[in-house]
């Protein structure tokens, strides 16, 4: 499902404009961005959890050639899903 499907399908279940949904997915999105970038972590009960981790640096290898490289320090973004959708996932037979 892309953005488009989703904002339709939101706009179709919650009987409100399209237009109103996209805006909502803006400000998500532009929020979820500022908190990560103050280090605050973002938790929608049941649903998902966004939250900055750092990665320390570590040496790699090249696959192609077995050289080494020293790969540095980073900031990353870990993403845990809530009970709902772990529930969801599961309940799916494999």
């Amino acid at each position: 499902m892309n953005k488009a499907e989703l904002v339709s399908a939101i706009a179709k279940r919650a009987d409100v404009p399209a237009s109103t949904v996209d805006s909502v997915l803006a400000g998500l999105q532009d929020e979820l961005v500022d908190a990560i970038t103050r280090g605050e972590k973002v938790a929608v009960s049941g649903l998902i959890t966004v939250e900055r981790t750092q990665r320390s640096a570590r040496t790699g290898r090249n696959p192609q050639t077995g050289e080494s490289i020293d790969i540095p320090a980073a900031n990353t973004v870990k993403v845990t899903a809530g009970s709902n959708l772990k529930k969801a996932a599961s309940s799916v037979p494999v």
